[in-house]
């Protein structure tokens, strides 16, 4: 049978969107683990293997089964944020109470046969507060070595798909959101089927707080839902546009467009096929911060991009004269 979520109408009033680099950094885990998710990544992957092969993640690898299975939740647990930080959500996985942690931990184990009476499993069963800090350090550790370096890149990739979404729900509403989330989700009835998934006895239900829906970039081609409780009901999903994310950035403007706008100005412009924000167009462009704010804002006056606030960036991207510009349309 596959998983259910019956949605209420308090749920429907309350479903919404986070971005989480914690859950995005346990994505990437369990894609190195899992090589049926490695197909849009594998550039990455060559990319990072020198720096995979000098990380020593074995205390984590116990817990992400290899052939699939429960991960614990407390590894990365639905953000109560839109858009929090990482520094914020390590500190939420460090103050895990060491009773849920056992639980969660115990569960995980039990997935695999004998793991529970090793040593390492009995180590992290018979002290689930020292287990949660090692493997928040460790996972700190992997988030440095394997996401922070790209994360504006991975984090405007995320933003355009809720973006992209959002704007489905202004036109069709919650039906055209819902039904458009995956191939293996369909929804009719007030009612959420994940086919791709195995109706979980302890799995999460709606309960009126709402469905908490996640891009990801490392996720496809799975769904992921099933969180126990207390966690919210979330569904973490594949992100439109996610192959684009290895794509190297900051094509090289037409050279009409430089002699209009400026070499510049317009090289800003013909990057923002994605929205990204002020200090990664920096990093990327070899620029001052200040510099690219004060041709971004000149770029906005002018019409051709549009700007917004998602949590502690603004992103701009390209709006449609923008976009004619770049593209000769």
């Amino acid at each position: 049978m596959p998983l259910t979520l019956h949605l209420g109408t308090e749920d429907l009033t309350r479903c919404r969107f986070a971005v989480s680099p914690l859950c995005q950094t346990h994505e990437a885990l369990r894609m190195l683990r899992r090589p049926a998710r490695h197909g849009y990544h594998r550039t990455w992957l060559r990319r990072m293997r020198r720096t995979l092969s000098g990380l020593d993640l074995s205390p984590l690898w116990l817990f992400i089964p290899r052939t699939g299975g429960y991960t614990p939740d407390f590894l990365g647990p639905p953000p109560q944020e839109p858009s929090p930080s990482m520094e914020d959500e390590l500190a939420r996985m460090r103050a895990t109470d060491p009773a849920l942690a056992h639980a969660e931990i115990a569960r995980s184990l039990a997935c695999t046969p004998g793991l529970a009476e090793s040593p390492q499993g009995r180590a992290a069963l018979d002290d689930p507060g020292g287990t949660v800090r090692r493997l928040a350090d460790l996972t700190e550790l992997a988030w440095h070595a394997l996401l922070a370096p790209d994360w504006p890149r991975h984090h405007a990739v995320l933003a355009a798909d809720i973006a992209d979404r959002s704007r489905q729900a202004a036109d069709g509403g919650l039906d055209a959101l819902l039904t458009g989330l995956h191939p293996g989700i369909d929804w009719a009835g007030h009612t959420l089927t994940l086919r791709m998934y195995g109706d979980l006895a302890e799995a999460q239900r709606a309960d009126g707080r709402g469905i908490l829906l996640m891009p990801s970039v490392f996720v496809w081609p799975d769904v992921v839902s099933g969180f126990a409780r207390p966690w919210q009901p979330t569904v973490i999903y594949p992100a439109v546009g996610m192959g684009r994310f290895h794509v190297t950035p900051a094509p090289r403007p037409p050279a009409a467009l430089a002699r209009l706008l400026g070499r510049q100005r317009a090289a800003l412009l013909a990057d923002l096929t994605l929205p990204a924000a002020t200090t990664e167009l920096a990093e990327r462009h070899g620029l001052a911060p200040s510099t690219v704010s004060a041709h971004l804002t000149a770029l906005r006056q002018a019409g051709l991009l549009d700007a917004r606030r998602e949590g502690y960036y603004v992103r701009y991207e390209r709006t449609a004269l923008g976009d004619a510009l770049v593209t000769g349309g």
